[in-house]
């Protein structure tokens, strides 16, 4: 009788271990499609400011037409992504596109002194700002949840239960370098 309550009570704990441990994984995986959103409301918000940072840009720079229609491509592109992987290089298109965008004012001065230009430019450097917050959170939540599915004995649950590991927002090589602008 008391092996019976013995091995009732290691079976009731492992079964409430697995509703933990299940329960975990299941709050990491939420945790991650939140920060996912939060990177789109703010991309989204980046993509609407863009046409009109381009109808400003079109007034004093028009024979750069090659500048602005690359920013408008990449901004198409990024709006069409799925998945982490696909945003994160279209993402860093436009983000090369705006950065040529921004060093070709320089050679224009009138167009560094409007008002809707500064504002937009400051408007943009917020966002971005607010993206880089958006994909470091959301790589930590990709963090914590991958280790938490990679761990033992929750490796074997999260294989049992088909969690599979997530990607990480990453930018590549070519959008953190620095921007060449030759007239």
């Amino acid at each position: 009788m008391i092996v019976a309550l013995i091995i009732l009570g290691i079976v009731v704990l492992l079964v409430l271990y697995v509703i933990s441990l299940y329960n975990k994984l299941v709050k990491l995986r939420n945790r991650i499609e939140n920060a996912w959103a939060q990177i789109d409301v703010q991309l989204k918000r980046r993509w609407d400011l863009i046409p009109n940072l381009v109808e400003t840009v079109k007034g004093y720079a028009a024979h750069e037409s090659e500048t602005l229609e690359a920013v408008i491509a990449a901004r198409n592109a990024a709006t069409t992504a799925s998945g982490p992987a696909e945003q994160a290089a279209n993402e860093n298109l436009l983000t090369g596109a705006l950065r040529q965008l921004f060093a070709v004012s320089e050679a224009y001065p009138e167009l560094k002194a409007n008002q809707n230009f500064l504002e937009l430019q400051e408007e943009l450097t917020a966002t971005e700002g607010r993206i880089a917050y958006s994909r470091q959170h959301y790589n930590d939540q990709v963090t914590k949840y991958n280790t938490a599915i990679e761990t033992f004995p929750a490796v074997i649950i999260a294989g049992m239960l088909r969690f599979t590991e997530r990607e990480y927002f990453e930018a590549d090589d070519e959008s953190r370098g620095n921007v060449e602008v030759q007239f």
